[in-house]
């Protein structure tokens, strides 16, 4: 397994640092949507949901892993 190294900004660059958008948290109950599998209901956390998210999503249940880019809490 490859890691890449995180680049930091020095503070003499010109250039903006990135800025790390914020981490999603998610409650079991929380109503969550997700790019592809629709809407769906948290029932199971993992690790205070920095791990893995557990969504029933009605047909299916699916455990979303970190990042949350496609999952967003309704």
């Amino acid at each position: 397994m490859t890691r890449s190294a995180v680049r930091r900004a020095l503070p003499t660059s010109p250039f903006k640092a990135r800025i790390e958008a914020p981490r999603k948290h998610f409650a079991v109950g929380d109503r969550v949507t997700h790019d592809t599998y629709g809407l769906g209901r948290a029932i199971g956390v993992e690790g205070d949901s920095d791990i893995a998210v557990l969504v029933d999503f009605g047909s299916r249940r699916e455990r979303i892993t970190q990042p949350y880019a496609t999952m967003h809490k309704l």
